[in-house]
């Protein structure tokens, strides 16, 4: 979209308190090629029903580490048939079973932890991303989350250029509670990630 940071400050400025449909309808309008990434964490369904509400087929990237919970898979299957989601399944190059017998999940102080997150996690989302090509990627990211995420807000840039839209970037876990209530959405807390461990650790794709 061309945008600077200066403009993009200004339109966070404009967009505090805006409701997510609102942000998700202008950055639709602006963008050429957005896509949608998910985890299917606590949470992620307040995104996807956002986003496919205004745009119902656009690319639901799913970068699936294989260490997911029963939970989350069928919290997941549960969605995209809800939601008609347009998903778009990436996964490892290597199996989880090969890599359980060669690896394992280090520790994060592990030095191969390094190259855990790299084959599950940051490799499937660089490929998605290197297919896809989004100038506007919706994700759920929250104020409070991490550290990091504390420094972002509603817009920010990647280091590709590409902005990055969390329309729900102030809401806390009780206002997306509601939102979740009001339509009848299902949320589902039995989720791990074994490249953060600690709920408060930045899982890598956003930094």
């Amino acid at each position: 979209m061309g945008l600077t940071e200066d403009q993009v400050e200004k339109l966070n400025a404009q967009f505090k308190g805006i409701p997510p449909g609102e942000i998700i309808s202008w950055a639709i309008k602006h963008g050429n090629t957005p896509v949608v990434t998910t985890n299917f964490r606590p949470y992620e369904v307040a995104i996807l029903n956002a986003v496919a509400d205004v745009k119902n087929d656009i690319p639901v990237i799913w970068c699936d580490t294989g260490y997911n919970t029963p939970n989350t898979y069928k919290h997941a299957e549960e969605l995209i048939s809800k939601l008609n989601l347009n998903v778009k399944l990436y996964v490892p190059k290597q199996t989880s079973s090969h890599r359980d017998s060669v690896m394992g999940i280090p520790s994060i102080e592990d030095p191969r932890h390094v190259v855990f997150t790299e084959q599950v996690k940051l490799e499937p989302f660089k490929r998605a991303m290197a297919e896809h090509k989004p100038d506007v990627w919706f994700t759920n990211l929250r104020k409070g989350q991490t550290a990091l995420r504390d420094t972002l807000d509603i817009l920010s840039l990647s280091k590709d250029g590409v902005l990055k839209v969390s329309p729900f970037y102030h809401w806390n876990d009780a206002q997306l509670d509601t939102y979740l209530q009001q339509r009848d959405l299902p949320n589902e807390h039995k989720y791990f990630d074994p490249t953060k461990v600690l709920e408060n650790r930045e899982c890598g794709l956003h930094t």
